[in-house]
């Protein structure tokens, strides 16, 4: 089928309001996909993701600590963001993004950032405890495997705050939030460390 070039701009518009990308990208996309909204949201999302894997090399030292107080002062969270520059820290959306990954710990309450920071103990453990759930399956040892690795993979969506799909979107986790951002923005953005306080714990 062929391209056609002339693309309604309310179309970019509504495009670019979903996306965050500029102009140009956003047509350029609705004329590759034919005028097809959710192929073009498709194309450059794989191109925010691109160029946020480009980025993620580089230093980020700036940014801000965001304190955010949930359900009436029953919970706090302290988090600790970076970015590149102090410009892009006191953008809107910068301070926009923080909030929102404040409110989703306080409401899913992660243990760590990442996979990479759960101790090989605790992850030993847990695949003891998974296999012990096993023992009476009459199952193969290689479906057995899947399934333990299965549930370490679930785990791994529970207790990092990286994997967790994002409470206001659950199509996306936390990682691919901050990855759009990084590509709307243009730097490198990092989670350092964050503290979640509840009343009585």
């Amino acid at each position: 089928m062929e391209k056609s070039s002339n693309i309604d701009a309310g179309l970019v518009k509504d495009l670019r309001s979903m996306t965050g990308a500029g102009f140009v990208d956003c047509k350029n996309a609705l004329i590759e996909t034919n005028g097809d909204m959710d192929k073009a949201v498709d194309i450059l999302r794989k191109k925010g993701l691109a160029k946020a894997q480009k980025k993620a090399n580089r230093e980020a030292k700036e940014g801000l600590i965001y304190s955010y107080i949930h359900a009436g002062g029953r919970i706090g969270v302290l988090l600790e963001i970076n970015c590149e520059t102090d410009f892009v820290a006191r953008t809107s959306e910068f301070q926009e993004l923080a909030k929102n990954i404040a409110m989703h710990i306080a409401a899913s309450n992660p243990l760590y950032i990442k996979r990479e920071l759960v101790s090989p103990e605790l992850i030993s453990k847990e695949k003891e405890i998974y296999k012990e759930q096993l023992t009476a399956m009459d199952k193969p040892q290689a479906v057995k495997k899947k399934i333990v690795d299965g549930k370490l993979e679930k785990y791994y969506q529970d207790v990092c705050l990286l994997e967790q799909p994002f409470i206001k979107d659950p199509s996306k986790n936390i990682a691919e939030i901050i990855d759009n951002e990084v590509a709307k923005l243009g730097e490198n953005i990092v989670l350092k460390r964050f503290v979640r306080y509840q009343l009585g714990e």
